[in-house]
């Protein structure tokens, strides 16, 4: 850990994917900070580009065509960037790892439970097969997964979902790393079983300082766990404040958009809102805000020049125009006319 305490620093992190067409930028230049002990949400709808924040600062995603261009991704201090891949590879799973959205298409089908796991241990740590099997099942036992000496022998099909998502974050876990990326860690689970992973993310979190990134779309997951929250739009961040903050006082039309969209819990609204329009292709982008075609208080200076993230009022904003928030009816967004 840094001396400052900040576990994760990620500074203007740029990633463009290599096309046949062209270039084109999926992550645009986003900066946060996470601490120990901290969980910070990255939230957004499907395509703004979360995961691929996500695999850059882990330095996974296949290239080509995708290559972080600019930025840097400090660990601990240390720019894990300019790092080569064989010191890349021994901090993956050690100083920080990653829980994947479905754990079926994740773990290895032809391989058991335990040689996963103690494969993970020995590619890490100068210890003994009979060792890494003993670390194996301690840590199966600590994610509350019975029989775990059993469950050694067992292939992943064997397990069920949440089984699956729990040996995971066993494997994610086995190393003690102080940072964790959980990329939606509960999507393909039931509520109940939801419920039951997001407590022991938040306990093992507990136990160990752990710093967790929340890769996620599910607000209701994010008011449950996180510290603060990060909302993304078309690769770039648009807003950032303390939990609380942004449930209670959204800035961003597009943060509005999304807590607008939530189902109220006493029904009282006739209709659901939804954002008009969707997320913009990446190769198409709009000239200047990237939401104001969806944007219902887009004015004319959303059409010529592109906003910074700025500090105003507690929260990092994205806007020319923010407006006092009340939950969003069924309007048509701004036209540049």
């Amino acid at each position: 850990m840094s001396p400052s305490g900040i576990a994760l620093d990620v500074r203007d992190l740029t990633t463009t994917l290599f096309l046949r067409e062209g270039h084109v930028d999926v992550v645009r230049g986003i900066s946060f900070q996470l601490r120990e002990g901290e969980t910070l949400a990255l939230v957004g709808e499907s395509g703004c580009g979360k995961t691929m924040a996500a695999l850059s600062v882990m330095r996974l995603l296949p290239d080509p065509p995708a290559r972080v261009t600019g930025g840097k991704v400090l660990l601990a201090g240390k720019d894990i960037r300019s790092m080569p891949e064989r010191d890349m590879r021994s901090l993956r799973g050690d100083a920080v790892s990653m829980v994947f959205q479905e754990p079926l298409t994740s773990l290895d089908p032809v391989f058991t439970i335990g040689n996963q796991i103690t494969e993970a241990i020995t590619a890490h740590r100068k210890v003994s097969r009979q060792q890494a099997r003993e670390m194996a099942v301690a840590i199966l036992k600590e994610v509350q997964i019975p029989s775990p000496e059993q469950r050694l022998g067992d292939y992943p099909h064997q397990l069920s979902g949440g089984m699956r998502q729990r040996v995971m974050i066993a494997m994610a876990l086995v190393l003690d790393p102080k940072v964790l990326i959980a990329d939606e860690p509960t999507t393909a689970l039931d509520v109940t079983i939801q419920a039951q992973i997001l407590e022991l993310i938040r306990a093992e979190q507990e136990q160990r300082q752990l710093a967790v990134l929340l890769i996620t779309h599910n607000l209701a997951v994010v008011s449950q766990v996180a510290d603060r929250v990060a909302v993304m739009y078309a690769g770039e961040i648009v807003e950032e404040a303390p939990t609380s903050e942004i449930f209670a006082d959204p800035k961003h039309p597009y943060t509005q958009g999304l807590l607008s969209s939530i189902p109220s819990a006493a029904g009282d609204r006739k209709h659901l809102y939804t954002i008009p329009g969707r997320v913009p292709d990446p190769r198409a982008l709009p000239p200047a805000c990237l939401f104001a075609p969806r944007c219902p208080y887009a004015i004319s200076r959303c059409w010529k020049d592109h906003p910074e993230l700025e500090a105003a009022d507690g929260h990092l904003l994205r806007c020319w125009n923010p407006q006092p928030f009340t939950a969003l009816q069924a309007v048509e967004p701004a036209t540049s006319d």
